[in-house]
């Protein structure tokens, strides 16, 4: 494995760590708080990241087979695989995944996309902050603006945009600038639902789907 190989994963193994950590906390009925993610709560998307955390790249082509290649249907059942009676003995299953390198046949980068994502999908509802690298968090936007939407992506939700991180200066694209914090842009990206007051700029209503103010 090369050094950025490495790298990606001990962020993507500390994410996860950290996540587990944040919920250990969580009382019976927060577990059922609606996420990010339509029609997932925030039990769902724990076991989604148990799921991943858990499928190699054989695993994942037997999955999508026995899906018919649909992936949502695949999501599914792995949901229904991981999610224990019990969310914390889901959790538990979290932790002890937590250091795997398994990955389906994609770019590492997607590895990023969801310890952040899903982090936040997770983080926001039930008010907690999460704190990530920024290095990392500039490389899952990269990744995304890359991807297709049909691919998970986010690329033409950016198209004639220029997105710029506030706290870092680093800017993407080219057209109608929108700052934000990185997460809340890798998040709009995502197609997640970020509150307009978050970003700046003229071509921040493009970004998260509002009407322009006259």
């Amino acid at each position: 494995m090369n050094k950025r190989a490495t790298g990606l994963w001990q962020t993507v193994h500390a994410e996860r760590r950290r996540l587990a950590e944040d919920l250990a906390v969580l009382r019976e009925e927060q577990w059922r708080t609606a996420s990010l993610c339509p029609g997932w709560d925030v039990h769902d998307v724990l076991a989604h990241l148990v799921d991943t955390a858990r499928t190699g790249r054989l695993d994942f082509v037997r999955s999508m087979l026995r899906a018919r290649f649909d992936f949502d249907r695949a999501n599914e059942r792995g949901i229904l695989r991981e999610k224990r009676a019990s969310p914390l003995e889901t959790l538990a299953a979290l932790e002890a995944a937590s250091g795997l390198t398994r990955t389906p046949p994609a770019n590492l980068a997607t590895r990023l996309v969801e310890a952040v994502v899903h982090g936040e999908d997770i983080r926001r509802p039930l008010g907690l902050v999460g704190d990530y690298p920024p290095e990392a968090v500039a490389q899952a936007i990269s990744y995304q603006l890359r991807t297709p939407v049909s691919f998970g992506g986010g690329r033409e939700r950016a198209a004639g945009l220029r997105l710029i991180d506030r706290s870092t200066g680093t800017g993407w694209g080219a057209g109608d600038d929108v700052v934000a914090d990185g997460v809340d842009l890798l998040l709009a990206v995502s197609g997640r639902p970020v509150a307009p007051e978050r970003l700046t700029g003229p071509g921040a209503p493009a970004l998260t789907g509002t009407p322009s103010r006259p």
